[in-house]
């Protein structure tokens, strides 16, 4: 019998993982995925992160990858306005980024990902969860933790509702572009005099972009999909920059308003963690971080629980600590993401808002 068997392989589940497994505790992680993904995702760190993947010995790590001090320059009807410093305790790093380092510092420690593995039920008693995969594979565990994701499957099998509400079109276009002849220096943002506006922010140790826009509508008001060409014709709108062609699209997705909360992080000895807890809009950049705060807290609580240092009530530590700061962060979040969506439908008013 492992001690904790992982679900799900993103920033949560993999510092979950990696702390579980320095402290020399039994771990297996199953992913959905049949193998890595490279997409920006989540893109910055923030010092919390980074204190904990300090424990983990790869703050350094992560900060040969990534880049501080980037700046904000900000853009109305296609003029610079303003150069802002990000934030220079952060790390701006892709999200693909953060979990390969993750991935080979867990290599390190015996563990490696089991990929195109899903849960298909979960079965708990006192001493431990039996888990079951779609391929009939039953693996037994003390203890369980779900981290895959918005989508959960391990919440959805454990029947614990995601209480909030979901948009029922979607706010945002996202996706990794190239944008050759696009200065690397900056992280531009781009209002207009029109609804709407674009986003372009280089993902350090690469020649990508993160692109995020407004969605385009169809001439009856319908919003288009995402696309190269769409991209295309958002950037021209916004930004102004005729000798600019978007090139060679690694990632494409939109995004929705989704804010939900789990009604509990814990259900015997299943726990959740992460986005499996937590959604709420994208503003700030708390996703990712919120995930591996949880992590880190969530180690603690189970690395007790094994060695025998606390006794069976510790197990409620962990949604004591966690679940009022997910409650708060939804609602930052929200309030983040409104003033961010009023500076881009009021001409004039995106100089003024902040680097969300």
């Amino acid at each position: 019998m492992t001690d904790v068997l992982i679900a799900g392989s993103g920033p949560t589940g993999l510092t979950l993982a990696c702390d579980l497994a320095r402290r020399g505790l039994g771990v297996r992680v199953v992913e959905q995925r049949a193998e890595p993904h490279r997409e920006s995702r989540g893109k910055g760190l923030q010092p919390g992160s980074l204190e904990v993947f300090a424990e983990l010995g790869v703050a350094e790590r992560m900060g040969a990858v990534g880049r501080t001090g980037l700046v904000l320059r900000k853009y109305f009807d296609g003029a610079p306005v303003r150069d802002t410093p990000t934030a220079g305790d952060g790390l701006i790093i892709g999200q693909w980024q953060v979990e390969q380092v993750l991935r080979d510092r867990l290599a390190e420690l015996g563990v490696h990902v089991e990929h195109g593995s899903r849960l298909a039920a979960i079965r708990q008693d006192t001493a431990g969860v039996d888990a079951e995969l779609t391929d009939g594979t039953v693996i037994r565990a003390a203890y369980l933790a779900g981290c895959d994701g918005g989508g959960s499957t391990t919440r959805k099998l454990l029947e614990i509702p995601f209480e909030g509400h979901t948009a029922q079109e979607e706010e945002m276009v996202l996706g990794d572009v190239r944008a050759p002849g696009l200065s690397r220096e900056f992280w531009h943002q781009w209002f207009s005099s029109e609804e709407g506006g674009i986003l372009l922010c280089p993902i350090p140790g690469t020649d990508v972009f993160q692109l995020q826009a407004s969605p385009e509508r169809d001439e009856e008001g319908r919003q288009l999909p995402p696309s190269l060409e769409g991209f295309q014709r958002l950037f021209d709108r916004h930004a102004r920059m005729p000798g600019i062609r978007l090139a060679d699209p690694t990632w494409l997705s939109s995004w929705r308003i989704n804010v939900r909360m789990a009604a509990r992080m814990r259900e015997g000895r299943a726990f959740l963690a992460g986005d499996a807890a937590h959604v709420h809009p994208i503003a700030g950049g708390f996703g990712m971080n919120t995930g591996i705060q949880d992590a880190a807290a969530l180690a603690r609580t189970l690395a007790a629980a094994l060695t025998g240092t606390a006794g069976p009530e510790v197990l409620d530590a962990y949604q004591a600590e966690r679940l009022p700061v997910a409650a708060e962060v939804l609602a930052d979040t929200t309030r983040r993401y409104e003033r961010v969506v009023e500076a881009v439908r009021t001409p004039g008013r995106g100089t003024e808002a902040g680097a969300d």
